[in-house]
């Protein structure tokens, strides 16, 4: 296993971690229709591009997993469903929050296994919206790392 913020994000890196977003997506996100993830799809690869550090998790056989990350704010993480259990995620997220100082994050509230995840890792909801950021009937739930209690691990306290 191997973590990296991508240099160069060529079009053959941004090709495959956009169909590792769809596959994720099309597994996790069940509250999707397959029209929805066309027309969401058709922005990942501009996404991937744009959002100012892109972390890919490597295996032995190319990319399993990526995040972004804009400030101190996990932007995306995705994971290619069959690397899902198997440690990217959170190798992912301790690489972001100590490289990177990311502290907050946004989830569709459907998604209950990302949730969970998070919540795993040290997140805490504070606040929900009815609605995605582009205006879509997806409710969100905005998260933040608990602070920790001088063990150097997050606590998470709930909402």
């Amino acid at each position: 296993m191997r973590i990296e913020t991508a240099e160069n994000r060529d079009d053959e890196l941004v090709s495959k971690l956009a169909a590792i977003w769809r596959r994720s997506v099309e597994m996790t996100h069940g509250f999707l229709s397959h029209d929805d993830i066309d027309e969401i799809g058709k922005v990942v690869p501009g996404l991937l591009m744009e959002v100012p550090q892109l972390i890919v998790a490597y295996s032995s056989n190319g990319p399993v997993g990526f995040a972004g990350v804009d400030g101190s704010r996990l932007e995306m993480l995705f994971l290619d469903p069959q690397s899902i259990g198997m440690g990217y995620g959170r190798c992912l997220i301790e690489y972001v929050t100590a490289n990177y100082g990311v502290d907050e994050l946004t989830v569709n509230e459907d998604n209950h296994g990302a949730v969970g995840f998070y919540h795993h890792m040290g997140f805490s909801e504070y606040r929900r919206t009815e609605l995605d950021e582009q205006g879509r009937p997806f409710p969100l739930l905005y998260m933040k790392l608990s602070v920790a209690d001088g063990s150097g691990q997050p606590q998470n306290h709930g909402i």
